[in-house]
């Protein structure tokens, strides 16, 4: 233990410091002469002559290079001093901290509303427990919620319940009552996902033996229901650790929206300026705070557990029987829906200007045209194929380097914590500055903030899988190391992180859609779901068609992934009754004499 505690603390130190001096360099690796970009910044009338160039350097003591710049910083940071701003010339901790504390207060209300969502979700799955009933999932509603756009849901909120009602302040960061519609557009999404998560949890550990050895027992429902929320908690608190790292440096288009002066918006701002003293504070606050979310989360997931995990006491909870119905219906009307948008949109022309500005919905356009006059439902439609083809190659990546990265232990902690607290709109800026805003930058910039989730999952999968007692006994039967791997352990992790990816498609997909509306993916004119919502986002209040059908395109490919992925699951057989009552028969033998139900797994 004390060698793996060692490990995953070196993996942690070294991760922040590569991604420090990868920002640090930034001006250098995107080949822009980081004199000229100060000087422009600071003295937009001056012309950049080499004379001019020349004092710049001198000042800021750029001659040395990248590396000479970061050491010198570092040694300023060792004395409480996060340096000078290259364009303003101030200080940078007063506003740094600054900006940390507010993106800190968003969060906290941000996990406070994901919580409330995750919790009205998991309801109906703990009602089938109480009623031995368990079943796979959240239903359609979970689902629906994780495929709302932050960035589409910040607006709505703004347009309708700031502009219209009159309700809330329409911006800034002036009291509680300008933190709350932030937090529902950050807090309901992140609340879909962990219900999500929850619910299978929780009818995945109602399928364990103990279960039933309580039941038979005599132990009131509550206890019951106590101890499998305790054992599907240890399960789904890391990512719980994940969501909230996200919320914390992933917030930057909700920040923009709600004009919120938050560590994200500062960090984008900051890259976008190539002012690097800035950038390396805020990278390095973000990556402090990714790594003390990492260790409380494995504080609470032993706590959880009830200390270490020693071998062969914990199997993985049995996979809970779904509704192959209602997985197969819902499957199919989605799929046809998304279909039928293929069908009927992709041989019209997504670049034709030929209808009316802002056309509303008829026979002839649908969907409507946008502000261009432009056909909504070919570019829908094609933007189908330009947005979910990267996603679904990135989640087949991730899902790769997550079982490569988790095989090595506590090694990849760092690199996953450090990676996911890198917001997904600060690693397209890093990415546009090499290679220029693209479809294919935006992907590597997902895939970057993408693999940490599954990489922990992962992790998970094979350490519970390993200490299944079968599978400890595997060596004595003379079976190799690698025949373990491959006809064991691989085939039992494999397909609930298939799943879990299956479930991260819709989120890519969303993530690919926030960088083309911030600019840094798909340029213009290409069809593409982030590029479509930007366009209407400005006309939303008059013609809201322009934004709701690339959402709805969202909504229903995250439905149908999920829905598709549970089918294998809910094509299980049901037991038969003679074998539970076997079960039953088997299971009361391992009380004790005086009736008192065991201790929890």
């Amino acid at each position: 233990m004390r060698h793996s505690a060692v490990l995953g603390t070196v993996s942690r130190v070294l991760s922040g410091v590569v991604l420090l001096l990868v920002a640090g360099a930034l001006p250098w690796l995107s080949r822009i002469d980081p004199a000229a970009a100060v000087l422009r910044a600071r003295y937009a009338e001056l012309e950049p002559t080499p004379e001019a160039l020349a004092a710049v350097r001198a000042q800021l003591g750029l001659d040395g290079g990248p590396v000479a710049t970061s050491l010198r910083w570092w040694s300023g940071v060792m004395r409480g001093d996060l340096g000078r701003s290259w364009v303003s010339g101030g200080e940078i901790g007063p506003g740094v901290w600054s900006a940390l504390g507010v993106s800190a207060t968003l969060t906290l209300f941000s996990i406070a509303v994901a919580l409330a969502v995750a919790v009205a979700l998991v309801v109906p799955a703990s009602l089938r427990v109480l009623r031995d009933r368990p079943q796979r999932g959240s239903g359609p509603v979970g689902v629906a919620l994780t495929a709302l756009p932050e960035f589409l849901l910040a607006s709505v909120l703004l347009v309708v319940v700031a502009v219209q009602l009159r309700w809330l302040p329409p911006y800034g960061w002036t009291g509680i009552d300008t933190a709350i519609l932030p937090s529902l557009a950050l807090g309901i999404p992140a609340g879909g996902l962990l219900g999500r998560l929850l619910s299978d949890a929780v009818s995945g550990v109602a399928e364990e033996r103990w279960v039933g050895v309580w039941r038979l027992a005599g132990a009131p429902r509550r206890v019951i229901l106590a101890g499998v929320f305790r054992r599907a908690a240890a399960a789904v608190v890391d990512q719980l650790g994940l969501v909230l790292i996200g919320l914390l440096g992933g917030a930057v288009a909700v920040e923009q929206v709600f004009a919120i002066p938050g560590l994200g918006r500062y960090l984008l701002g900051a890259a976008n300026a190539q002012d690097i003293p800035a950038l390396q504070a805020g990278v390095l606050l973000m990556a402090l705070a990714a790594v003390l979310v990492g260790v409380l989360t494995a504080v609470a997931r032993r706590l959880l557990r009830g200390g270490p995990l020693p071998a062969g006491s914990l199997p993985p909870p049995p996979e809970a029987r779904g509704d192959g119905r209602a997985a197969r219906w819902t499957a199919g009307a989605t799929l046809g829906l998304l279909l039928a948008i293929l069908a009927f949109g992709l041989p019209r022309d997504p670049y034709a200007i030929a209808h009316a500005r802002l056309a509303p919905p008829s026979l002839a356009l649908p969907f409507g045209a946008d502000a261009s006059g432009r056909d909504l439902l070919a570019r829908v439609a094609h933007g189908t194929i330009g947005t979910l083809t990267p996603a679904f190659l990135i989640v087949l990546c991730a899902i790769v380097i997550g079982l490569l990265l988790a095989v090595l232990g506590e090694v990849s902690r760092g690199p996953a914590e450090i990676a996911n607290a890198t917001p997904p709109i600060l690693a397209g800026v890093i990415i546009a500055a090499l290679m220029g805003p693209s479809v294919g930058g935006a992907a590597l910039a997902v895939l970057w903030v993408t693999w940490p989730p599954l990489t922990s999952h992962a992790a998970s999968l094979i350490d519970e899988v390993r200490a299944m007692p079968h599978i400890r006994w595997l060596p004595l039967t003379g079976a190799s190391g690698s025949e373990i791997w491959v006809r064991h352990v691989l085939p039992a992790a494999v397909p609930p992180l298939l799943r879990h990816g299956m479930l991260r498609l819709p989120g890519v997909a969303l993530a690919l859609a926030a960088l083309g509306f911030l600019g840094l993916g798909a340029q213009p004119p290409l069809p593409e779901w982030g590029l479509l919502l930007s366009e209407g986002i400005d006309y939303v209040e008059r013609a809201p068609w322009t934004t709701v059908a690339p959402a709805l395109a969202l909504i229903l490919t995250s439905v149908f992934a999920v829905a598709l992925a549970g089918l294998r699951r809910s094509g299980r057989r049901e037991p038969d009754p003679s074998s539970r009552r076997r079960f039953r028969l088997v299971a009361s033998s391992s009380l004790d004499r005086r009736g008192k139900v065991s201790s929890a797994p």
